[in-house]
């Protein structure tokens, strides 16, 4: 194997990592800011809150990724508004804007499914708790409720924003250069499929790393009060023994 067209291109890669990036986070800050409110109302039990949202996300998480992409990049590209539209809105053109659109619907589906069931699992006991405080349905969903389910829904999102970092491979099949894409360039320039796609999995993986070793940091921070008392006792100590 000879990987120095690989070394030769490192700054395609390197350009492709931030494109996959930039698309992966800002899908998940916007999918996860439209998907708290939706899981909210998915928990009502009027069906006309709660119907529209149970249609959106059963559409998105009932149908591929890749198909929702192709049904907003070439799917609108022919309706006569979109074509009108572009026209002055030069930015509809570039492939860019419809991945994000469609990750970030992807992503909001998914986000709102999961905390709809964190939710769900807040034990009554809490909700009676802060009832008996006087707190309004918005205090007990701002104060009580939701750090609850965010806390409880963390394992799962986490496995969503590994998944969607792994779904955003397909972004390169409407030209989009990111860490696939570039794979694809170096494999065709250079007719080395295998050592241009062994690095992309290696980039993959480092990131997938390090997103791991964040969500065990920020559980280990949100759960520290469900750790045996002695655990943290131990711990105490021992910053204790290290100050004196």
């Amino acid at each position: 194997m000879d990987f120095s067209p690989i070394f030769a291109n490192i700054g395609l890669y390197l350009d492709g990592l931030v494109v996959t990036l930039q698309l992966v986070f800002w899908a998940l800050g916007i999918g996860l800011a439209f998907a708290i409110p939706l899981a909210v109302m998915r928990m009502s039990r009027n069906p006309l809150v709660n119907g529209p949202v149970w249609a959106f996300t059963y559409f998105f998480r009932g149908t591929p990724l890749l198909v929702q992409m192709f049904l907003l990049y070439y799917g609108l590209g022919q309706m006569q508004f979109m074509i009108e539209l572009s026209q002055s809105l030069t930015f509809l053109k570039d492939a860019y804007w419809y991945a994000l659109l469609a990750f970030t619907l992807n992503t909001c589906a998914y986000t709102t499914e999961i905390i709809r069931g964190a939710i769900a699992g807040t034990p009554y006991g809490e909700i009676e708790a802060a009832r008996a405080c006087g707190m309004s349905q918005t205090q007990t969903y701002r104060r009580v409720i939701l750090p609850s389910a965010f806390r409880r829904a963390l394992p799962a999102y986490s496995n969503e924003v590994i998944f969607m970092l792994h779904g955003s491979a397909i972004a390169s099949v409407i030209t989009i250069v990111d860490l696939t894409g570039a794979a694809r360039i170096v494999a065709s320039r250079y007719y080395n499929p295998f050592e241009a796609f062994i690095a992309v999995g290696v980039l993959y993986f480092c990131v997938t790393f390090a997103l791991v070793g964040g969500f065990k940091q920020l559980e280990k921070h949100w759960f520290a009060h469900l750790r045996p008392r002695e655990e943290v006792d131990a711990k105490g100590k021992r910053k204790a023994g290290q100050t004196a």
